[in-house]
């Protein structure tokens, strides 16, 4: 964690990328959404074969690489296991189908190929204040998701629809749906602290230790050892400092298996829901 420095998360992106920088010559690489090219301009500048799309290409600013338009929420314009590093900075809390996201990411990526997608930390605990009060972002200062500064048109593209920040997402979705993509988390990054979140630390961690481990502590006697051993992630990652005081999830996953969608427990659905 950083308690000073930075609060820009292209920042804490061009680090991580500069400690890896040998990595990258000769890569296949994708960046998006890829805004005004920051993070393409470095990628390529290390070598990276760059791949930038964006809802609104006209942005971009790096004249050697080209920016086309791409919608997350489509289909990706790429052919399996292409790209050995996939960077989508600041996009998947604009989509809805945040799961199908996850997947045509897994799709276009080689196998132990690398995503690390940067989002504004819904799990801290400043966000989850803010929900509690206003159930929104930023309580006093943004407004909850609505119809007139939540939702854009783009008259360019026959009015299409796209979502501002309407679907942030926490650390443990995100995991899920990477998981039953085929992408493991491999770990989540420093950035800055949020000193609201820090502030309200003290006051509301051991809350959140002791409800994380009474409902962990209630898998294991209903589930049994094997189910509680494979969420160990889960209450891990809900104890962390880091993620609850942080302002953006950095979170670094690797493609390890094609997607899991038969995980989780088999149930008969007419039987369990149906009375």
């Amino acid at each position: 964690m950083y308690f000073f420095g930075s609060k820009d998360i292209k920042f804490y992106v061009q680090k991580w990328i500069e400690n890896r920088k040998d990595f990258f010559a000769g890569k296949d690489v994708l960046d998006l959404p890829a805004g005004n090219g920051v993070s393409a301009r470095q990628l390529h500048a290390l070598g990276a074969n760059v791949v930038a799309g964006d809802l609104i290409p006209e942005f971009f600013r790096v004249p050697e690489i080209n920016c086309a338009y791409v919608d997350l929420a489509e289909k990706l314009p790429y052919a399996d296991q292409t790209f050995a590093f996939i960077l989508c900075q600041e996009g998947i809390e604009h989509v809805t189908d945040q799961l199908r996201v996850l997947a045509e990411f897994a799709r276009v990526l080689k196998s132990q190929g690398t995503l690390l997608v940067t989002t504004p930390n819904y799990s801290n605990l400043r966000a989850r204040m803010s929900y509690l009060f206003n159930e929104s972002e930023l309580m006093g200062k943004i407004m909850p998701p609505n119809e007139v500064d939540s939702v854009w048109f783009n008259p360019d593209r026959q009015n299409k629809m796209y979502f501002g920040h309407v679907n942030l997402i926490g650390i443990q979705r995100l995991r899920l749906f990477a998981k039953l993509a085929g992408l493991e988390l491999v770990k989540v990054h420093a950035n800055r602290v949020n000193y609201t979140a820090l502030m309200l630390f003290p006051l509301i961690y051991p809350f959140v230790c002791y409800f994380s481990w009474a409902s962990y502590r209630r898998m294991k006697r209903k589930q049994g050892a094997d189910s509680a051993n494979q969420v160990r992630e889960v209450f891990t990652l809900a104890l962390s400092p880091a993620i609850l005081l942080q302002n953006h999830l950095v979170v670094e996953f690797v493609k390890t298996s094609e997607p899991r969608a038969a995980v989780g427990r088999k149930t008969n659905l007419a039987h369990d829901f149906v009375t």
